[in-house]
């Protein structure tokens, strides 16, 4: 599949797929590609306030939780539903980045 942004052609649609599969972190342009949205447009989703972004990166599940609760859709993951909000230093992280530091 071959964008028409400039920014995105380097990115492999197959290659962003798989790191949704494995629910890894997707940096903005891998972001847009998955979201079929340009590259100029994920950057600024990153800068909205509330947007589960960490540290430059996304996860998809927690962007999925995001738009839904940002649109009331109230669909959540049942394994999502069992985190509990927790504060940090940075704020509140996204679930994903809570699974993996508790995880360690």
């Amino acid at each position: 599949m071959r964008s028409k942004d400039k920014q995105l052609r380097g990115i492999r649609l197959e290659e962003v797929l798989e790191k949704r599969r494995y629910e890894q972190a997707l940096n903005a342009k891998e972001f847009a590609v998955l979201a079929g949205i340009s590259y100029s447009t994920a950057r600024e989703w990153f800068r909205l306030p509330g947007f589960p972004v960490l540290e430059g990166v996304v996860f998809w599940p927690d962007f999925v939780q995001w738009r839904q609760a940002r649109h009331g859709l109230n669909r959540s993951r049942p394994e999502r539903a069992a985190v509990k909000p927790s504060s940090s230093v940075a704020g509140e992280l996204p679930a994903k980045a809570k699974d993996i530091l508790a995880a360690g």
